[in-house]
């Protein structure tokens, strides 16, 4: 088969490589109908995730069709259409007990395109099957299931549900790509008085606003201005970083209100500084997180229901094949537009319904 894989920082290509195949009871081996790229992926390519091994197949959001289960897989069996989550719980460690997958000790967590080949690939093993893929309502489509394999579940519990918001706050989010858009979209599911999105392309400022951003700043024309004149100069009772660099953070601590909260999601690659000199007083709590997925069941029954504009993110679509035409416009998201790239899509044929 074929797959995108990373073969150092800089380096990676779609290529021939070995077909996975059933290695424990638990795994299930998917036909992949539809993946994307996640930020993350473009982090490892830089060299910021230096556990990635060359050769790995990178990916770990997909939609696609069981092919084969393994003995003690019980939940899902060849031909069910499925989402897999961009982590893998084991069900059985301490950390997965407790709803915390992403901890996952039992040979899960976040391992997809990170420790073992990914999703970005004609098929794909995902081990711990049972409570690592998700069996899709037929109403669902691709382009908007696939979204929920990661940037949804992330930005919802990594920001929105960190951050505690709560009615009435203002929320500022700093980094309007598509990580801080479903950050935006979810947290208007707490009814919060104003969320203020900042980010420095036009085009993203411009989404912000379609899916719910009260306000929008250019980062380089002082968003703490605006966060201050919107709240009476007391700040920002929940600010979520969503960039993963040393700037955003350090904004975020900036406009973030004295008792208030920074939710960091964004992954970074480098250090950021964490003023204490002038944070220690201010009773600020800040928050990290890999995120658990443990609310991808409830964002799925939302997404069959039409409460989240999942596919509203999704701006480009390629053939499967085209993955290297596909990175090359997601990374280039300032130039292109880019918000969500989705490769493949299921065709599913009309039901004829014959006449009474």
């Amino acid at each position: 088969m074929k797959g995108f894989v990373f073969h150092g920082p800089g380096q990676a290509a779609w290529q021939d490589v070995p077909d996975p195949a059933v290695k424990e009871p638990t795994d299930a081996i998917v036909k992949v109908g539809a993946v994307t790229i996640c930020g993350t992926d473009l982090h490892i390519l830089k060299g910021d995730v230096p556990e990635v091994r060359p050769g790995t197949v990178l990916g770990h959001e997909a939609v696609g069709e069981i092919v084969e289960v393994g003995s003690d897989v019980r939940t899902v069996r060849p031909g069910d259409r499925v989402l897999i989550s961009c982590i893998t719980s084991c069900g059985r460690c301490r950390f997965c007990r407790d709803g915390s997958y992403g901890q996952c000790r039992g040979g899960g967590g976040w391992i997809l395109g990170h420790r073992i080949d990914g999703t970005q690939a004609e098929y794909v093993r995902v081990p711990c099957a049972d409570l690592s893929v998700h069996a899709l309502p037929a109403a669902l489509g691709s382009e908007d299931a696939v979204l929920l394999a990661d940037i949804f579940p992330t930005a919802y519990e990594v920001g929105v549900l960190n951050g505690r918001v709560r009615p009435g706050d203002t929320v500022a989010i700093v980094g309007a790509g598509p990580i801080g858009l479903a950050a935006i979209v979810t947290a208007r599911l707490f009814a919060p008085e104003r969320i203020i999105a900042v980010d420095l392309v036009p085009a993203r400022l411009e989404a912000a606003r379609r899916l719910g951003a009260d306000a929008v700043a250019d980062v380089r024309e002082a968003p703490g201005q605006l966060v201050s004149d919107l709240t009476d100069e007391l700040g920002a009772d929940v600010a979520i970083e969503a960039v993963g660099v040393p700037e955003s953070f350090e904004l975020c601590t900036r406009v973030v209100r004295p008792g208030g909260r920074v939710a960091n999601v964004g992954v970074h690659g480098r250090p950021a500084t964490l003023h204490l000199e002038e944070l220690w007083i201010r009773n600020v709590t800040i928050t990290t997180g890999l995120v658990d997925t443990c609310s991808t069941p409830t964002l799925l029954r939302m997404a069959a229901a039409g409460r989240l504009p999942t596919g509203q993110l999704v701006t480009h679509t390629f053939p499967l094949q085209q993955m290297e035409e596909a990175y090359e416009v997601f990374s280039r998201a300032g130039e292109t537009g880019a918000l969500k790239v989705v490769l493949g899509g299921e065709q599913h044929a009309e039901l004829a319904v014959p006449a009474a």
